[in-house]
């Protein structure tokens, strides 16, 4: 959703612009994210090809093969295999927007993870999750801005989504999910509470207990001047976690000089097909 070349073309052709975005953190961190043409894709019933890369279904697992290339600063090979074990799979589908061109889909929000990539340093087993935006219309063409966070509880997880539509409506959504796949809806939620603002100053904020302290960063992940990834600690039903939270300010997406910064990291290569490959 925020490659330039496929808002360039017009959104006419998603299958002409097909990416796998792999993202490190940390010390010789790397940032994946090649645009390929459609003789890049091939799909399955069980199986995503894009390029050299391959997203597969087996027994359960979601077996994620990478060979890509990083865009600057650093560029190089990031090759290696993520394997996720979902605890449970959801039924959650959450429309964004009241016309449904939107869709949340958490399909896995506690899931197991072993991490094995050819770097050192780079291979860990641990916790994590699996979750899709769907749409069928660019994000800021209908909201201002949003948050989402993830934060592990001692009986599944809790995710927030909160969001401002460019007609001033609000989403504000939160869920409990159980370790087997139950969803149920908090009808009152913590209070949004504001946080610091990241480093190229987006605005973050994120649900907390009333009276807890506030939501504090303890890791950066990714950096943009739109957009804001983090590991952020906060208060939930009295629990003190530490999740993935997000913020994206589409006001600043939709600037024209947003497209030709991406486009340095977000690199076009259409010529790419399995024939030269193979």
């Amino acid at each position: 959703m925020f490659s330039p070349w496929y808002r360039w073309s017009g959104r006419r052709d998603p299958e002409n612009h097909v990416c796998l975005n792999v993202a490190t953190y940390g010390p010789g961190g790397r940032f994946t994210m090649t645009d390929r043409g459609r003789a890049a894709l091939r799909q399955s019933e069980s199986t995503l090809r894009i390029g050299p890369s391959s997203v597969h279904w087996d027994n359960g697992a979601l077996r994620i093969d990478i060979d890509e290339v990083s865009g600057p600063p650093l560029i190089s090979r990031v090759r290696g295999t993520i394997i996720l074990r979902p605890k449970a799979v959801t039924p959650v589908d959450l429309p964004l927007t009241p016309d449904g061109a939107h869709v949340w889909r958490p399909f896995a929000p506690v899931a197991d993870i072993d991490v094995a990539l050819d770097a050192p340093g780079w291979q860990w087993t641990g916790h994590g999750y699996f979750d899709a935006n769907f749409g069928t219309r660019a994000l800021e063409e209908d909201f201002s801005f949003w948050t989402w966070g993830r934060y592990p509880t001692a009986t599944g997880a809790s995710c927030f989504y909160d969001a401002t539509r460019l007609d001033g409506s609000k989403l504000a959504t939160a869920i409990r999910f159980g370790t087997d796949g139950s969803a149920s809806l908090q009808t009152d939620p913590p209070p949004l509470t504001p946080m610091r603002r990241s480093l190229w100053a987006v605005r973050r904020e994120t649900r907390a207990d009333a009276g807890a302290p506030q939501p504090r960063q303890v890791k950066a992940m990714l950096e943009a001047p739109f957009y804001s990834r983090s590991m952020v600690e906060t208060r939930i039903d009295g629990e003190t976690t530490v999740g993935v939270h997000e913020a994206l300010d589409l006001h600043r997406f939709r600037s024209p000089l947003i497209k030709p910064m991406l486009a340095v990291r977000v690199p076009r290569r259409p010529g790419w097909s399995f024939d030269r490959a193979e």
